[in-house]
């Protein structure tokens, strides 16, 4: 079975019944999330994003080098 989590959570069938077997999770909230009122502005959360998403390009291009290298070492004529 799968385990709660912050993420994932489980219903029981009665719940879901509940909700005439409705499964749009708009009714869900997670209270985890910061309250949109005090959200930074789009600006900053797009370049924060945008930082985010460098760091990963950077990280992807140095394993795509690393492999790239070691292919070429174990490659057989």
């Amino acid at each position: 079975m799968a385990e709660r989590t912050e993420r994932f959570k489980k219903f029981t069938i009665e719940e879901i019944k509940k909700r005439d077997y409705n499964l749009d999770i708009f009714w869900l909230k997670d209270e985890t999330l910061e309250d949109s009122e005090n959200l930074p502005e789009p600006g900053e959360l797009a370049g924060a994003a945008i930082t985010h998403l460098e760091a990963a390009i950077s990280g992807l291009q140095e394993v795509v080098i690393y492999l790239g290298e070691e292919n070429n070492g174990s490659e057989v004529a």
